[in-house]
């Protein structure tokens, strides 16, 4: 009986070590890969900037008109506006009061834009995708970064639109502001 139990032990003591061998049981640490240069996104936003280019008087224009349509229904809580912007910086749709405006892309770049609403936006919550106006156009890849406008715009909304390599390009895209 001693002879068996003996056996036995040595079997399954060669059947645990062959299969914790074979299945990787033994781990050597490799180095961590790195991402290749051209997969490497640009930063958001370069240092000692906001990233947002200023208050012009064409942009101040723009979200002054849209602070002229102020209705009540649009602040109620639980509601949301949204706004669905060609590349080119024009209004495709809108929940209404919604003024869109492309910034100078000689002067600042492509991808930056400007939604300015009807009421005062500094406090909300923004939602942004990247969407094509039109129905069932699959929309191009890239990424869409939102935030309030500085003083004394704060009834509007920066976007900025980046291509999948993380270079600014103008991108159509879809915005949500929840009140």
């Amino acid at each position: 009986m001693v002879n068996i139990l003996r056996r036995k032990a040595a079997v399954v003591t060669l059947a645990v070590a062959a299969l914790s061998l074979a299945g990787g049981g033994v781990a050597i640490a490799q180095p961590a890969a790195k991402a290749p240069a051209e997969v490497a996104q640009a930063p958001v936003r370069q240092p000692g900037s906001n990233g947002q280019p200023p208050a012009t008087g064409e942009s101040a224009r723009k979200a002054k008109a849209a602070a002229q349509r102020v209705t009540t229904l649009a602040t109620a809580p639980g509601t949301v506006s949204f706004a669905v912007v060609n590349a080119n910086g024009t209004l495709a749709r809108s929940s209404g009061g919604v003024v869109s405006f492309k910034f100078s892309t000689v002067t600042y770049g492509p991808g930056q834009y400007q939604v300015s609403f009807p009421y005062n936006v500094s406090a909300k919550a923004f939602v942004a995708t990247i969407g094509d106006a039109g129905p069932g156009f699959v929309p191009p890849g890239g990424e869409v970064s939102v935030a309030p406008r500085t003083l004394p715009l704060t009834n509007s909304v920066f976007v900025q639109t980046r291509n999948s390599a993380g270079v600014p390009t103008d991108l159509p895209f879809h915005l949500v502001v929840a009140n």
